[in-house]
């Protein structure tokens, strides 16, 4: 058995229009936002032991404002091709993944689209489609490595966007 948590960075900051998109940080919203996440997951026992994370600074930063509230210490990986991906790379990476619990911080449009294909069926819940920023899925898989990934084999466990939080 394979569980993947795969979120969308948070919120970023469009108040620099010089700064080039790898490079926008998250705005306060978006930090707020992480933090909160991080708690969600804590508290579901949603604790990965690898992040595959796109090498951005807005997926990045979302990365460390999840890692505080998170037991252990999980592999990081920052992986180049994850900046803006679509659903076939996103997919190719994943196959090379070694954990059990993987996180993959992602961006959209890919995201949504590879979310949609990987799960069997879609969670209820209207946001699921759009994918907001940080929107996050838990989905498991019944393979015994990641090699055997393919989509419409998951099954949802939970998806959840930041401002369903409850703090």
């Amino acid at each position: 058995m394979k569980r993947l948590i795969l979120t969308r960075h948070a919120k970023s900051s469009w108040d620099d229009p010089l700064t080039p998109d790898h490079d926008r940080p998250l705005n306060e919203r978006g930090k707020a936002a992480a933090a909160d996440l991080g708690q969600w997951l804590a508290s579901r026992g949603y604790v990965p032991d690898e992040v595959l994370c796109s090498d951005a600074l807005r997926t990045r930063k979302t990365w460390s404002g999840i890692a505080p509230a998170l037991p252990g210490t999980p592999t990081l990986e920052l992986k180049p091709a994850l900046y803006h991906a679509g659903p076939d790379v996103m997919l190719a990476v994943l196959r090379h993944a070694k954990g059990d619990v993987v996180m993959m911080i992602g961006h959209n449009p890919g995201i949504a689209e590879f979310a949609t294909r990987l799960v069997a069926q879609p969670p209820r819940n209207a946001e699921f489609a759009r994918y907001p920023t940080g929107a996050t899925l838990v989905a498991d898989f019944n393979i015994a490595s990641w090699e055997e990934l393919g989509f419409g084999m998951g099954v949802v466990d939970d998806f959840i966007v930041p401002r369903e939080i409850v703090a």
